[in-house]
């Protein structure tokens, strides 16, 4: 399905999971709404009306909300990126997602593609038949990113709300808003609009392949640490022996001494524990103690990227943790 103005437009494959940017109301003032009920199609013949250039090819890759991802999305959505990389006829991909979780699927992109050519992805926070519906502009301004040759050897980006973020950086900040992404800690690396596109510097990845295979995942738990938790709590959190565990710490990464003594344990027997914070951004710095527990400093990873990060290391065969420490402290 090509749909575009001129054989100079940018060659763009557009794969659809779903979201809210595909989302409807079925009244323009009401809060609810239901994801994914636009299909690729409808949505690019809708892009095509509005004058965006480009010559789009569509596929359905999934339409739901994005809390209901999966490894068989992931999966596929890797595969068909994978394949138009490899593909002379196709320029760049933007792929449409929910907001909830688009940071995790651009994370695993950016951490198993090259970065040869454009991957943007790009999501709204109104459905598409309410007022103020900000899905369309969104998507105006990914094709803007994704047609530009400079956007290529920057890893997979994030275009939300007039921003353009790295994968490793961005995060949903906010629940409702249509400015409801974040970086840290670059805030973006580009201002976009559907006529204007600057960036904040040059590429960073020129032609870096993989950093790490596309392999299934294991199942990786968040220790969600609180005030006065105890060593039974954190262990009924971690039935199964895990292997790997990331600590929604406090502050710093920091938990109770009993929680402490729980994951010596996990660390012992050869578990990957990583220590990330429950707060909004900042550094999880190694401490004096990691090299004798075997924990792993997250440093500017949030938790939900860093227990995508060890998941993947693990899938790769990395738990020791001073190789998996390197991965974390990349920039």
């Amino acid at each position: 399905m090509a749909r575009g103005r001129g054989m100079t437009d940018p060659r763009i494959l557009v794969l659809a999971t779903g979201g809210t940017i595909a989302g409807q109301a079925g009244d323009a003032m009401r809060a609810d709404y239901r994801p994914g009920q636009i299909g690729i199609g409808a949505y690019l013949e809708q892009a095509h009306a509005l004058g965006i250039a480009a010559q789009f090819t569509g596929r359905q890759i999934a339409n739901i909300g994005s809390e209901d991802i999966d490894a068989s999305i992931w999966s596929r959505l890797y595969a068909e990126i994978d394949l138009a990389m490899r593909d002379e006829g196709i320029d760049a991909i933007i792929v449409t997602h929910g907001t909830d979780t688009a940071e995790e699927t651009a994370f695993l992109l950016d951490l198993t593609l090259p970065s040869t050519k454009p991957v943007v992805l790009v999501g709204a926070m109104r459905p598409a038949d309410a007022v103020g519906y900000d899905g369309m502009r969104n998507f105006a301004n990914a094709v803007r990113v994704a047609g530009d040759p400079e956007a290529a050897g920057r890893g997979v980006l994030v275009v939300m709300g007039d921003r353009v973020h790295s994968a490793r950086d961005v995060r949903k900040a906010q629940t409702r808003a249509t400015e409801a992404f974040r970086g840290f800690p670059r805030e973006s690396v580009a201002i976009v609009t559907p006529s204007r596109l600057d960036w904040f510097g040059a590429p960073w990845r020129v032609d870096e392949p993989a950093r790490l295979e596309f392999l299934p995942l294991p199942e990786v738990p968040i220790l969600a640490v609180y005030a006065g938790m105890s060593a039974a709590a954190a262990e009924r959190q971690l039935a199964g022996d895990p292997p790997g565990i990331v600590v929604s710490g406090l502050g710093e990464g920091n938990m109770p001494d009993p929680v402490r003594q729980v994951l010596l344990r996990h660390a012992r027997r050869g578990c990957l524990v990583v220590r990330a914070s429950r707060t909004d951004e900042g550094l999880v710095d190694r401490e004096p103690q990691d090299d004798a527990n075997g924990f792993v400093a997250a440093r500017a990873l949030g938790v939900p990227k860093a227990r995508m990060l060890t998941a993947l290391l693990l899938a790769n065969g990395i738990a020791d943790p001073v190789e998996a420490q390197h991965f974390f402290d990349e920039r």
